[in-house]
């Protein structure tokens, strides 16, 4: 706990609505800075579908979940929210989106009075050195939860990131999903293969030798993270390998995060898969193509060597993924070898798979 002054903040808003990979990884920001500062309120403002991410918070802190594309549309939407988190009396707020929504908010608070307001820095000219086509500059940008603590900081709270899983020192509790993933007597390997763009996907012919030699180990089961029409595009796994139970559409998001937390190990691209299971206290294994870890993207707590790429002089090309590789054939998620996922040192899980 920090000692607190009169210049303190005492009721803070925190608001930051999408993506979900961001948005998660505010838990160890938001866990840190409430256990330090037990007197002071905060709210966390965000999409209500990310509510069960919040669930285990300190007791100072509440989540308001809301419904932008339903309840809060457009500008007539944002003035009906303004005035709803007027009511609150905010001494100070955090805008950790910095999107125009958010952004007016912060200005609708800022021109009221009395109302401390600090906004995220996103330092898109370092992004630009970053993706630039030529001369890339790959110095590490600040990690996103740094940029969060930073605006915090900007409004008075002295703190460490002290948040290590959602589970605390503890386990999730298992008996709440044993009934779909049964007792665990083995290596439990997460597997998700999918993310938002084609520049983040490992190719699935490659990624289904990972799965092949997971499989043939005697003492491995594989998680397979994959959801709707996804699942479609990986059937014949199933078919193939024994070892594979499919996750998606079976969990909630809650209970999907306990399973993480049970995992050996999670292999993801750059993906919201990667952040949850990263808050769970998971380790996470994730490969990278036309993105790269030195925009601040990577899981929380992520070692370095646990982050597979290639090095070439056209990428990172893109720091969200989005755009199309300018050679037509993603060759930064082509030339990663099957064998190096599966030869991650320390990773004593994929230890007895051998290709």
């Amino acid at each position: 706990m920090v000692q607190t002054n009169k210049k303190t903040p005492k009721n803070v808003l925190i608001i930051r609505f999408s993506a979900i990979g961001d948005v998660v990884m505010m838990l160890p920001i938001v866990h840190s800075v409430a256990e330090a500062y037990p007197n002071t309120q905060f709210t966390v403002l965000s999409q209500k579908r990310f509510a069960p991410v919040f669930a285990m918070l300190p007791a100072n802190v509440t989540f308001m979940g809301v419904d932008l594309k339903h309840d809060y549309n457009g500008m007539a939407g944002i003035n009906k929210l303004y005035k709803e988190l007027k009511v609150k009396h905010f001494d100070a707020v955090a805008n950790l989106h910095g999107v125009l929504r958010t952004n007016i908010l912060a200005t609708r608070f800022t021109l009221n009075g009395g109302t401390k307001v600090r906004s995220i820095k996103k330092r898109r000219l370092q992004r630009q050195k970053l993706t630039r086509k030529f001369c890339k500059n790959l110095t590490p940008q600040l990690p996103t939860t740094e940029k969060y603590k930073s605006v915090l900081q900007k409004l008075g709270f002295n703190f460490n990131i002290t948040f290590k899983s959602i589970f605390g020192n503890n386990k999730g509790d298992l008996s709440q999903i044993e009934q779909f993933t049964g007792r665990k007597e083995c290596h439990w390997i997460g597997v998700a293969p999918f993310a938002a763009h084609k520049g983040k996907i490992y190719p699935l012919e490659k990624m289904e030798q990972v799965v092949a030699a997971i499989d043939k180990s005697a003492n491995a089961r594989i998680l397979l993270f994959a959801y709707g029409k996804e699942q479609e595009q990986i059937k014949s796994w199933i078919e193939k390998y024994p070892s594979i139970t499919i996750v998606g559409g079976q969990l909630n998001m809650q209970e999907e995060l306990i399973l993480m937390n049970h995992l050996d190990v999670m292999l993801a691209m750059d993906s919201s898969n990667t952040h949850l299971a990263s808050i769970a206290g998971c380790r996470v294994i994730s490969v990278w193509g036309a993105t790269h870890p030195a925009a601040g993207f990577a899981g929380f707590g992520q070692k370095e060597t646990d982050a597979i790429q290639v090095d070439m002089a056209c990428r990172p090309c893109s720091i969200y993924g989005k755009k199309p590789c300018r050679y037509g054939d993603y060759r930064c998620m082509y030339s990663i070898k099957p064998e190096t996922i599966i030869e991650v040192p320390n990773t004593s899980s994929f230890k007895t798979c051998k290709i």
